[in-house]
């Protein structure tokens, strides 16, 4: 009896299991897909079809990169069909879906290419001027993009045009996430390069870099003069030799030098120019007494010159002073140049007053004609005893115990 009860419970169950099984294999998703083709090319129509049990609502979520929508659609003899927007479709890229409103989840996904053919070639080229030598670049970045304005598929063909000089070259690349690239190093000579690219037949506009000299060299100095006399009025051209980099190409017009000038007295000068063609003229006065100059030239940062020499000569040997009124008029002259004649006007003249050995005050004049002449206004100078220093072209002299 036991037993009849236990082969009757596994019967059961065995009917149970089987029922279930079948229950599980019959039911279905209320929603299958149609047909779905997976790649499309930008602005091809896409179309989503789908086999449903019931006509009713149903909906399909789309999202890519640019954006997401909800299509809705009624089924019609138990199909229903989605068509993608267009601001989805004309768009490289993944787009996914997702059918809702029915009990199983169905989504996927769709590759949408580029179209092969580029319309237009997006270009940049920087930076617009490098240095001469082979170590500095500019970069050109070219994105080929079809009629939607998407860019082409990778590993795209694009070719690298340049000109320099008589030169031609050209360097194909591929494209690669979404762009093409090349660093173009610059050539050992300064000069204008002319760069463009071309893509399946589409070129771009022309581009070009300035290919600028590199630093200057060190260079050497030189100086040209009328005599070698202190006179106070003549001029020193210094000058430099052409100044170049590396690759002897000559330094930019308008690169600024500037001259150093030390005399023997420990005192310093300076004078400064702009390069022409590259080479800087600068110009100072003569001194207006006897003095040695050491001369040296500066691109500030960059390059230097060698040192050079300039001895000047003293261009009087001797003057008179003349003491007159009471000794408040003081002339001093004539003061003759090196060929006797008289010197040009400008010389300056120094008076120096002492009292008692203690410095009063130092007048200064200018000669005219030859002479320069100090007046003693008795309402600045009392009468007293004083000692006068008078100084001009590197000579001094000295006179002791005058009254006013």
């Amino acid at each position: 009896m036991k037993f009849k009860k236990r082969i009757l419970l596994i019967i059961i169950q065995l009917l149970v299991v089987s029922f279930l099984a079948q229950e599980k294999t019959t039911k279905q998703s209320p929603i299958s897909i149609l047909s779905l083709q997976k790649e499309f090319i930008v602005g091809d129509e896409i179309v989503l079809e789908f086999n449903v049990k019931k006509d009713t609502l149903y909906s399909l979520y789309c999202t890519n990169s640019y954006g997401s929508t909800l299509i809705e659609s009624k089924a019609v003899k138990n199909k229903v069909t989605f068509k993608i927007p267009s601001f989805l479709s004309k768009k490289r890229g993944v787009l996914s879906w997702k059918a809702i409103n029915y009990e199983k989840t169905t989504f996927g996904e769709i590759l949408i290419s580029s179209q092969q053919q580029p319309t237009s070639i997006e270009t940049y080229l920087g930076p617009p001027s490098i240095d001469a030598g082979g170590l500095d670049y500019t970069m050109l970045v070219v994105i080929p993009t079809d009629s939607l304005d998407n860019p082409i598929l990778d590993n795209s063909k694009v070719d690298v045009k340049y000109q320099f000089l008589k030169s031609e070259e050209k360097v194909n690349i591929l494209t690669d996430k979404l762009i093409g690239h090349k660093n173009i190093f610059s050539p050992n000579k300064s000069g204008r390069m002319i760069i463009s690219s071309e893509s399946y037949g589409l070129n771009s506009k022309e581009f070009d870099v300035n290919i600028m000299p590199a630093i200057a060299s060190n260079f050497e100095i030189f100086m040209h003069r009328n005599h070698d006399y202190a006179d106070g009025n003549q001029i020193t051209t210094l000058y430099t030799s052409t100044i170049k980099d590396k690759n002897q190409n000559i330094i930019s017009d308008g690169s600024y030098i500037e001259f150093y000038i030390k005399n023997k007295e420990g005192g310093i000068l300076k004078t400064a120019a702009t390069t022409i063609n590259g080479v800087a003229h600068a110009k100072i006065v003569h001194p207006d007494f006897e003095d040695v100059w050491t001369v040296k030239a500066y691109f500030i940062g960059i390059s230097e010159s060698n040192t050079i020499t300039i001895k000047y000569k003293k261009v009087i040997e001797d003057f008179n002073v003349v003491f007159e009124d009471n000794n408040r008029t003081i002339t001093v002259g004539p003061l003759e140049s090196f060929m006797g004649q008289i010197i040009p006007d400008g010389l300056y003249v120094k008076l120096s007053l002492y009292k008692n050995k203690k410095f009063i005050n130092a007048l200064f004049k200018e000669s005219n004609n030859g002479f320069a002449t100090f007046y003693l206004d008795p309402n600045i100078y009392e009468n007293d005893v004083y000692n006068f220093v008078i100084e001009s072209a590197g000579i001094k002299k000295e006179f002791k115990g005058f009254k006013l």
